[in-house]
């Protein structure tokens, strides 16, 4: 990756800015009265209520103005975090060779790769995809009415060999603090916190460990062009780099994410905004790279069943507030969007604005 090649290169309106804005940053979120909350009912001990709903409301309005928050106090133990980190850097320090072994492609959709795009231009970095539910469960066919389905497995390398459990370990965690901020989302749109669990009972959810190596021409490539997340939910950990950027709601600014020791971010995604019908808007968001450093990132993604339909809730949709979206099967559409993942495409890949009504 030393030379710049011109796939790499964005078009001129979307070059990233290397003065950037840390004017206003996303709004940071103290988790620690989560300790006794349970996402399945809601349930919190009397005494941590007021601090529930002060949380509820502090998680709404994150959702509405920004669609991304920080949290910390998160309750996920500083050790497994450490030491998937610790597993990255091993794994992504061999030898192409290696790594290549354990490669994705169309068939095998885990595993490592390095030749991503996203709105058809290369980005500068170095994927190793996880999925959580082992087999995941996804249509066969992506005809309407063809309820075959395959299964989706991991690869997993050689070295360093304690990649797996490290991997298996911090996923749990993650399951766990995505079903709870889930319950805290439901209740900020007036929901039963429990609403979204029926939706994960077959999950497609995986985890990403990314490596952005350092970049000759930071100002032409991004380590990762602008997009929306396709799932529910987006947990980031990420280094003390930084790099991630934030398309603001309320002027369109990208503003640059600190890094905070020991802090998630969190992001609602495409599913999110169609079922609160447009109330929690999924939001931009880009990596920008540098000439000096590498940095390292591990997002999970918290997607529902294959089979689910997503569509605006009816609870959120009334005469006067029409349902905007058109049910679409999750399962195709991320299948499809997997799919786009190998090949440059000749247009635009399949979004949810192709259902909006």
């Amino acid at each position: 990756m030393g030379e710049v090649d011109p796939a790499f290169i964005q078009d001129v309106e979307h070059r990233p800015k290397l003065a950037v804005s840390q004017a206003e940053g996303i709004p940071l979120i103290d988790l620690t009265a989560l300790a006794g909350y349970s996402p399945s009912d809601g349930a919190v001990a009397a005494s941590a209520a007021a601090a529930i709903e002060g949380l509820v409301a502090e998680i709404g309005e994150a959702c509405k103005k920004w669609g991304f928050f920080t949290v910390v106090n998160h309750g996920v133990a500083a050790e497994k975090r450490e030491r998937i980190e610790r597993e990255a850097r091993e794994f992504f320090g061999q030898d192409l060779e290696e790594k290549k072994k354990v490669r994705k492609d169309e068939r095998k959709v885990m595993g490592y790769y390095e030749m991503e795009h996203t709105k058809n231009v290369r980005d500068w970095r170095e994927v190793f995809d996880i999925t959580v539910q082992e087999p995941t469960l996804v249509p066969a066919s992506l005809k309407d009415g063809e309820e075959a389905v395959i299964e989706w497995t991991n690869q997993w390398p050689e070295y360093p060999p304690g990649l797996r459990e490290a991997c298996e370990e911090y996923t749990q965690e993650m399951e766990k603090l995505a079903y709870k901020l889930m319950g805290l989302i439901a209740q900020s749109l007036g929901l039963p916190a429990n609403r979204f669990g029926e939706f994960f009972k077959d999950q497609t959810s995986y985890l990403r460990l990314v490596r952005y190596p350092p970049c000759p021409a930071p100002h032409l490539a991004l380590g990762l062009g602008r997009h929306n997340d396709l799932g529910a939910l987006a947990i980031l950990a990420q280094d003390d780099v930084g790099g991630l950027e934030v398309k603001r709601k309320s002027d369109g600014e990208w503003v640059l994410v600190k890094p905070i020791p020991d802090a998630f971010i969190i992001n609602v995604g495409c599913v999110m905004q169609v079922w609160s019908n447009d109330m929690y808007e999924s939001v931009e968001h880009r990596v920008m790279v540098n000439t000096e450093k590498e940095r390292f990132s591990i997002p999970f993604f918290f997607n529902p069943s294959h089979y689910t339909m997503v569509q605006p809730l009816k609870e959120l949709t009334d005469e006067h507030n029409p349902p905007k979206y058109r049910p679409y099967s999750w399962g195709r559409f991320y299948v499809i969007r997997k799919g786009g993942n190998f090949k440059k495409l000749d247009v635009e890949n399949i979004q949810i604005h192709h259902f909006r009504i």
